[in-house]
């Protein structure tokens, strides 16, 4: 998946959160456990275009298509927090956590928590 990320529509998020707590799963799996009813072919076909914009993976079981997703929550996550920072920001992410304590999103705690966690991070890679 490059750093671009497609728009998913609710249905392609509700899938994604499945297959991201739940993967490797086939589409049988994916509708049994959707909050909405869909049929399993619909399934499929949303799951295939899952794949088509990087998403998720799968491979093949027998006649059963497995899939898993392309990356980790966080890291697509990460992804979007970037796309935000670069369109509304100019790249500054100094402006979207002032802006996220300003808006009472976070707050001192959770920021020191967050600044805490980056040290510790830095701290193992040197």
């Amino acid at each position: 998946m490059d750093d671009s990320l497609p728009d998913l529509g609710d249905v392609q998020r509700e899938i994604m959160h499945l297959v991201w707590e739940h993967g490797p799963v086939s589409a049988e799996t994916v509708r049994e456990r959707l909050d909405r009813p869909l049929k399993e072919s619909t399934v499929r076909t949303v799951l295939r275009r899952l794949e088509e914009k990087g998403y998720v993976t799968h491979r093949v079981d027998g006649r059963t298509y497995i899939y898993k997703a392309a990356e980790a929550r966080e890291r697509v996550a990460a992804k979007a927090v970037k796309q935000i920072v670069d369109w509304f920001c100019n790249g500054s992410l100094e402006e979207v956590l002032l802006g996220m304590v300003d808006s009472k999103i976070l707050d001192r705690g959770e920021l020191q928590a967050l600044a805490d966690k980056i040290a510790d991070a830095k701290g193992r890679k040197t």
